[in-house]
């Protein structure tokens, strides 16, 4: 089994022994009670890590020491899923399941089809939970790069990402073209767009149109909205070779 990981501050893991404490020492002490001589990998979250063992432990905070120090650099081409607001918690559902199988970049989209509202508050509280949903995925899945997740995006931000991407791609039940057989870039960004429950408007569809993007038709059945990210997402990392 691999060592379990955990984030830390970027000084820490310059250092070759240190007390590991905070919210995340204390997850790794009090939680999975790591003891004396066990191991576990420390990351910044975006590619540096170290690989450490326990030296000791006390009730909310780990003295370690670190064993190796390397850098992983970030998987290309880059995969950018834009997902229209779910309903319910279907958000972090989705968000967690994209996080584990190797999103990059995840964006929140209020398509004009979505039953789900962020409007001020909520917004911010919603936004808050898909971060910590992806930050704890993140870890879950060991990964070394956590994947960002944007600020909530209206339509043209959504028509922007697509026009400035390798390659834009609308998930979409009538498109001629599977997504397996689409032609993909080596580099830069896919942005794949997933819709909501009610769907992408006619209007949204010509903007994105317009933006140069590629209906692409994910498969024979239609699934949710919380579902078809990550089925893109396996996908795009099967056929890019990231997987």
């Amino acid at each position: 089994m691999t060592a379990p990981v955990f984030l830390a501050e970027p000084a820490d893991l310059a250092l070759a022994e240190f007390t590991f404490g905070g919210s995340e020492g204390r997850h790794a002490a009090a939680v999975r009670r790591l003891r004396a001589g066990e191991r576990l990998d420390l990351t910044d979250g975006a590619g540096a890590v170290a690989e450490c063992v326990v030296l000791s432990a006390d009730r909310d905070s780990l003295r370690v020491e670190v064993l190796r120090r390397y850098d992983v650099p970030a998987p290309r081409p880059r995969l950018v899923v834009v997902q229209g607001l779910p309903k319910g918690d279907r958000g972090e559902l989705a968000v967690e399941m994209m996080t584990e199988a190797g999103a990059d970049v995840i964006v929140p989209w209020a398509a004009a089809r979505c039953v789900t509202q962020w409007k001020g508050e909520r917004a911010a509280k919603s936004l808050a939970r898909w971060r910590s949903t992806a930050r704890e995925a993140g870890k879950q899945s060991r990964r070394f790069h956590l994947p960002e997740v944007l600020e909530l995006a209206t339509t043209a931000k959504v028509a922007e990402l697509l026009s400035a991407a390798a390659l834009g791609i609308v998930l979409h039940e009538e498109a001629a073209s599977p997504l397996s057989t689409l032609r993909l870039p080596g580099d830069g960004d896919i942005v794949v767009v997933v819709g909501p429950e009610g769907g992408v408007s006619a209007e949204e569809i010509a903007a994105f149109h317009e933006a140069k993007a590629v209906p692409a038709l994910l498969g024979p059945t239609v699934l949710r909205t919380s579902t078809a990210g990550v089925a893109a997402v396996a996908v795009l990392q099967t056929r890019t070779g990231r997987w």
